[in-house]
């Protein structure tokens, strides 16, 4: 099978990218190797831990989800399918440059499904986020749930990236199966995400900005067990469909902080700031029905997940 990837230098696209490459599979990677959040060079740290890991140098073009050239690419390609994971990330960060989260998210998703129909492409997996349920009270989050109250720029770019993948789909009957990832974590993190800034922060005897009282909570969901549910839904080409894909268990920041000071050796220097309303207080996944239909089966605890990460950042990034 053929397929291209985008953000496939990034965290979680580097990681499906690997997992392809191991499977067989011919697997082309778009980045635009974007400094938005972090620095490039973490990027092609990324890729060359899958050169390493898979004996074989992904095959990758230099390219933004936003530019005519997609179409020339696909066209060229012959792909049987496209995991859409390259994006304008951060939810805070949203609010500083919103028309960014437009252009990326909304036009770079249209983008990418105006080539996938003129090439041809049947199946379309689109990286979505739990953010979209924004201030949805009910738990666990469930893919029937109203998503009609973001909380953040990013949020909504999320969520209209789904319902123009549903337009797509209505009107020209392509397959597309939409992922809501909940906060994922593991070797290879962004920078700017909590584990991997606690972590660093940690280490280094910096203080650690908490917001609340630490008593919020979330569904920590491990990278390799993402990957799996999005090969899962590579499988499954059946219609437009939304799927769930976190662990289905709440981790309190607390707790979250004890594993990384005990993994680390070291105790963190904790700062509180007020609660910020682009973030929901508990965000937990119902994963019934990527069970279901995807094989969706999560194996990683929060405990042997921060034991990985921890060394991964030991062996690997620790600067």
């Amino acid at each position: 099978m053929k397929v291209l990837v985008t953000g496939a230098a990034g965290f979680i696209g580097s990681h499906l990218t690997e997992a392809l490459i191991q499977r067989g599979h011919d697997v082309v990677g778009v980045d635009c190797f974007d400094e938005f959040l972090y620095p490039a060079e973490f990027k092609r740290r990324n890729l060359s831990e899958v050169e390493k890991a898979t004996g074989a140098s992904p095959k990758r073009i230099r390219e933004n989800i936003l530019s005519p050239k997609i179409k020339d690419i696909l066209d060229e390609g012959s792909f049987d399918i496209i995991v859409h994971l390259a994006a304008r990330a951060g939810v805070r960060a949203s609010l500083k440059d919103p028309l960014s989260y437009s252009d990326y998210n909304i036009k770079g998703t249209i983008n990418l499904l105006e080539a996938a129909v003129h090439s041809g492409v049947k199946h379309f997996v689109f990286g979505s986020s739990s953010s979209v349920y924004g201030a949805t009270r009910q738990i666990p989050f469930s893919e029937n749930d109203p998503v009609d109250k973001p909380l953040s720029v990013y949020a909504a770019s999320k969520r209209s990236g789904e319902l123009v993948c549903h337009a797509y789909h209505r009107i020209y009957g392509l397959s597309v199966n939409c992922l809501r990832f909940f906060t994922v974590y593991g070797p290879r993190q962004r920078p700017d995400m909590a584990i991997h800034k606690f972590t660093q922060a940690i280490d280094r005897g910096m203080p650690i900005t908490i917001y609340g009282d630490g008593t919020s909570k979330r569904d920590y969901t491990y990278v390799t067990d993402i990957v799996q549910g999005i090969l899962g839904a590579m499988k499954y080409r059946n219609r437009f469909d939304v799927f769930n894909l976190g662990n289905s268990r709440t981790v309190e920041l607390k707790y979250l902080i004890f594993l990384l000071e005990r993994e680390l050796g070291k105790n963190a220097n904790v700062k509180y700031e007020e609660w910020p309303e682009t973030d929901p207080l508990v965000t937990c996944a119902d994963i019934s029905k990527a069970r279901r239909l995807l094989g969706y089966d999560p194996q990683i605890s929060i405990e042997e997940g921060v034991h990985n990460f921890v060394k991964w950042y030991k062996d690997v990034r620790r600067v």
